[in-house]
């Protein structure tokens, strides 16, 4: 009895090493991109405990979300993909009801929980391209797109009322990267791209003042030190001030003098720039690029188009983040709420691309071939 005991231990811990349940270079990833981003929030917050435990208890419910999520397939995820799409678009039609924020309808409060649904929109939008596409011959017609067009145009339309335009334009992109991989010949995309390059002055008559004025003083933000461009040019001391080496952990002069607005949030890039200077930012821009590496290695071996393009998306969007938001923090990009992945405080945005993540490790565990 205990050597039959003893053989099934094992084989269990073989099968662990050999075929895990998650895949271990990609969770090696997030763990340190965690740990950096709680640190670099330690700093930014001038040493708060409360924030930064905060922020630490969303980790630990986004991973343990990301570990029960990759438990079941990717062929429950799609079926579920409709329900949980339509359940996001309704909590942005309920969010425009009763909404509430600070200059803008985003959040909802619950009482025991309050939570910003277009997050979760990032994850339910390239699910539900990625669900239409899936039993439909690739590459997909001008009917396709035009139906995929409308499932885009409706989440990232009542995002806009909120208004949100920054989190518009990012779910409608997280969309259109399931599109695109789905084998779309280039001469239609470049046809898609001059319409929209067509549609640009209409959308600039239909912005706010405030959008206008954000676009403007990315171009000059001289022009306006002491109001629009103060974000722009209080971000570009800090980054900077890093020179090579940085300033050293604690020893953003930026954040810890309130001159930085925003720097546990939108700019806490800035923060960790002037802290760790050129090289700390290229080592993290590696360990992004790596991670956004593992999730299209994942796509190429997934096992059907839904897996596919749903992983190649999740990566790909990533990848649209951390470049607005270093682009925003260098000054090369209008201010947007775009926050840094597992950097900046919020927890909807921290659990829901874990949780992303954990139907990432799903598709590895159940691609085409084992090692």
């Amino acid at each position: 009895m205990n050597a039959m005991l003893a053989m099934r231990l094992r084989r269990l811990r073989r099968n662990l090493l050999v075929r895990p349940r998650i895949d271990l270079p990609l969770m090696a990833g997030l763990l340190l991109l965690a740990v950096v981003g709680l640190a670099t929030l330690f700093s930014a917050a001038d040493g708060t405990y409360p924030l930064v435990l905060g922020q630490a208890a969303r980790f630990a419910l986004g991973f343990l979300l990301l570990l029960l999520v990759s438990r079941v397939p990717p062929a429950v995820w799609r079926n579920w993909t409709p329900w949980l799409y339509a359940g996001s678009t309704a909590l942005l039609v309920v969010v425009a009801i009763l909404g509430e924020g600070r200059g803008a309808d985003r959040w909802l409060d619950l009482g025991v929980l309050r939570f910003q649904p277009s997050e979760l929109a990032k994850l339910t939008m390239p699910m539900m391209v990625a669900w239409y596409l899936h039993p439909r011959q690739l590459p997909p017609s001008w009917k396709d797109m035009a139906v995929v067009g409308v499932l885009i145009a409706v989440p990232a339309y009542l995002i806009g009322k909120q208004p949100d335009l920054g989190t518009a334009l990012l779910v409608a992109a997280a969309g259109a990267f399931a599109l695109f991989l789905s084998g779309v010949a280039w001469w239609r995309i470049g046809l898609l791209l001059v319409g929209a390059a067509g549609m640009a002055p209409i959308a600039w008559h239909f912005m706010h003042d405030y959008q206008r004025g954000r676009i403007l003083t990315m171009l000059n933000p001289e022009s306006d030190p002491l109001g629009n461009g103060w974000h722009i040019i209080q971000s570009q001391i800090a980054v900077g001030s890093g020179g090579v080496f940085g300033r050293g952990w604690m020893h953003s002069s930026q954040s810890r003098l309130d001159f930085l607005p925003e720097h546990t949030t939108d700019f806490i890039f800035a923060v960790f720039s002037e802290e760790f200077g050129l090289v700390g930012v290229c080592l993290m821009l590696a360990l992004y690029a790596f991670i956004i590496g593992r999730c299209l290695w994942i796509a190429m071996e997934a096992r059907d188009t839904y897996s596919r393009l749903l992983a190649g998306a999740i990566g790909m969007s990533l990848f649209v983040y951390v470049f607005v938001n270093g682009g925003m923090v260098a000054g090369m990009l209008p201010v947007v709420g775009v926050p840094m992945p597992l950097m900046s405080y919020g927890g909807t945005s921290a659990v829901t691309l874990l949780v992303g993540f954990g139907m990432l490790m799903s598709i590895h565990v159940n691609r085409k071939t084992h090692y």
